[in-house]
């Protein structure tokens, strides 16, 4: 009897519909504090993955950073390509952020609301953080990297990788050893993803079943217009924006969007861009992708090219802002595009970052902090698609700075 071999993007997707069906059925035949006593054991499924995931992360960044490094070879080229990924990435940033408040403003999904001003007391339970450029910096700069790797902080695992690999390359052939030692470690770290990722329509069925028992399918209609709204926005950046730089690049972008699919998914249904690194690095190399410039753009970019996130800080902070009937005028929107321009890069790294963000804008031009609670029950759902586009803009811009370097 012949085997009928299922690919992994069919196993994930299969994995979201059993646990979107488990989870409705659980949500429709159990009471609320079932729903939360069922959510937390079946989330230890995607507890698990997730973790599994985690534990890949910190050496392979550093594993594949360095080879990068190395690999590229002198300071100069190190700079001139590090140069080219900082300058594409504030140019992904800055259309992102002007997509999600045009898209907010031609719309409007927060007017439907019609909500009062809530009592000053309320609260979200999500608490603003400024950007202190002080802090920032001296967060950047690991004091130990060994702590660094164990609390998974990739901000710091860059710099230090970056310093180790440039240290290297200036060593010649006395480091060759150890650099295809790191090398040798990296395709083990990829071998080590192989084996987690069969873990993964698992974990995807977990996370998909929890949010929905606990939430029901009412999480998915009751801000239909909000989620319409704002994956056309995300679909729009993907496809037309993206699509469009690699066509005036003249990169194959259906090519990239059909070895990138697979990580895209997994993005998706784990809502981690984490999740997807491992997978992203391989599917990047099967595209023709420079090893070198993989190894360089993609980590950097998972702290500094997050476009799905930073579109969302924008059209959310309008959108809690339209809900209570407030209008920032076109000087207000600006200086908000200009404030996230800037903490949207110190927010690297921290949990929850895009609500962190969010809250802070939404202190600085006096909406209600409490407006964050309208998006927090479809986070999760939100979430699903910004990380999947955050996936897709790091392999756009691997793919642009290696025809740049004329390496695709």
């Amino acid at each position: 009897m012949t085997r009928i071999k299922i690919n992994l993007t069919a196993q994930i997707f299969i994995g979201m519909l059993l646990g979107i069906l488990l989870g409705h059925w659980y949500h429709v035949t159990h009471d609320a504090s079932g729903w939360e006593l069922f959510a937390s054991r079946i989330s230890i499924l995607s507890d698990i993955f997730l973790r599994l995931i985690k534990m890949i992360i910190a050496p392979l960044v550093f594993a594949t950073l360095v080879v990068g490094v190395a690999k590229v070879g002198d300071f100069k080229s190190v700079g001139r390509i590090g140069l080219k990924t900082i300058l594409y990435f504030q140019f992904a940033t800055i259309l992102a952020l002007i997509l999600g408040l045009l898209l907010v403003n031609l719309f409007e999904p927060g007017k439907v609301m019609h909500l009062p001003l809530p009592e000053q007391t309320q609260e979200s339970g999500v608490h603003a953080k400024s950007f202190d450029p002080k802090e920032f910096i001296t967060h950047v700069i690991p004091k130990s990297v060994v702590e660094s790797m164990a609390d998974n902080d990739i901000l710091p695992i860059v710099i230090f990788s970056l310093f180790f690999g440039i240290g290297a390359a200036s060593l010649g052939d006395k480091a060759k050893p150890l650099i295809q030692g790191i090398d040798a470690i990296s395709h083990i770290m990829f071998k080590v993803t192989n084996y987690v990722m069969k873990f993964a329509p698992v974990g995807v069925f977990g996370a998909i079943a929890a949010v929905v028992a606990k939430q029901g399918l009412s999480v998915i209609s009751g801000y239909l217009y909000l989620i319409l709204t704002f994956y056309g926005g995300l679909l729009f950046f993907g496809l037309v924006i993206l699509g469009l730089i690699c066509y005036s690049l003249k990169i194959p972008f259906v090519k990239l969007l059909q070895h990138i699919k697979e990580p895209a998914l997994l993005a998706f249904s784990t809502a981690s861009s984490e999740a997807a690194f491992p997978k992203t690095i391989e599917a990047l190399e099967k595209y023709g992708c420079s090893n070198r410039i993989i190894s360089f753009v993609l980590p950097i970019g998972y702290s500094f090219n997050l476009d799905g996130s930073i579109m969302y800080m924008a059209f959310a902070t309008q959108f809690i802002a339209q809900a209570y009937g407030m209008d920032l005028n076109a000087q207000q929107q600006i200086t908000m595009l200009l404030i996230l321009l800037v903490t949207s890069k110190g927010m690297a790294g921290i949990p929850r970052a895009s609500l962190v963000v969010i809250a802070a804008m939404l202190g600085s031009f006096n909406i209600p902090e409490a407006g964050l609670l309208l998006i927090l029950g479809i986070d999760q759902i939100l979430d699903m698609g910004r990380s999947a586009t955050n996936v897709l803009g790091n392999a756009v811009a691997t793919a642009v700075v290696s025809k740049w370097e004329k390496e695709l």
